[in-house]
């Protein structure tokens, strides 16, 4: 049987600096051993900083970018791990282990309207979703994505390049915002759930994915239930809650449930049956 604390060898291919302030960073990862990794949008794995330890990620690339894998990683002045995988270099070796958790809805989402909701760098596996929707063996199979993304500010917005050309299709109604904008910005300003009760984001055969800070999630959360989105069609992910992986150190639980395990995607219905305690 193989060690689920194992993680397999993983090469830094590439690192690209996120925002102005320099403390968001994505990594692009292959495995030079040549055994791949597999896994659905939602999901998420643990980096591995050999000396350091590890700690648990999102995974922001979609499943169908084989040939690589990639995490937006903050990186916290208090945080061991992800000052040490800050400081790392193209061409390391690191360790990542997993898939761990479920994932997002999406065969169940077929046929229906998508409504993506994120703030700050939340954005992560919600980015993965958006770039598996959108790609051209699955685009026929959802109709209208809708796309609502918030930062504190223009230089906090993660993949812009992308954000471009998502403005610039025709089959994707993508709307950005900032808390505050600064002197050269030209788009909205506004907090995300104002931006929601703006855009109104029609429930009828939709369905919707929420991820971000709590406080975002707090207050987004009854504006789309006054848009009669029902609670078994409101998505969203616990992954501040993500720990261990494999649900053996028992920090992530929630009333009877392991995040790591039986999340950290739940849909509202499901979380009015916990204990408030995310």
């Amino acid at each position: 049987m193989q060690n689920p604390y194992l993680p397999k060898r993983a090469k830094i291919e590439k690192i690209v600096m996120e925002n102005e302030a320099r403390d968001l960073r994505t990594f692009r990862l292959s495995f030079p051993d040549g055994d791949g990794f597999s896994f659905d949008c939602g999901q998420f794995a643990e980096i591995t900083v050999p000396g350091w330890g590890e700690a648990p990620f999102g995974i922001a690339s979609s499943p169908l970018d084989k040939e690589f894998i990639e995490f937006t990683v903050k990186r916290y002045p208090t945080g061991t791990l992800t000052r040490a995988l800050h400081n790392c270099r193209e061409g390391e070796i690191i360790g990542v282990r997993g898939p761990y958790g479920n994932s997002y809805p999406l065969e169940t989402m077929k046929g229906m309207h998508a409504v993506i909701i994120s703030g700050g760098f939340a954005f992560t596996t919600l980015r993965s979703t958006i770039k598996y929707l959108l790609h051209k063996q699955n685009r026929s199979d959802y109709k209208k994505i809708t796309v609502i993304y918030g930062a504190r500010s223009p230089g906090e917005l993660l993949y812009k390049d992308e954000l471009k050309e998502w403005e610039d299709r025709n089959d994707i109604d993508i709307y950005i915002t900032v808390d505050k904008g600064d002197e050269t910005w030209q788009g909205r300003e506004g907090f995300v759930p104002t931006i929601v009760k703006e855009v109104a984001p029609s429930s009828e055969n939709a369905m919707t994915l929420v991820c971000g800070p709590p406080i975002m999630l707090k207050f987004t959360i009854p504006v789309l239930r006054e848009l009669k989105f029902e609670p078994d069609k409101l998505i969203t992910s616990l992954e501040m809650r993500m720990k261990c992986g494999i649900g053996k150190c028992g920090r992530c639980n929630i009333g009877s449930q392991y995040v790591c395990k039986d999340g950290p995607v739940f849909s509202y219905a499901q979380l009015q049956t916990m204990p408030g305690e995310y």
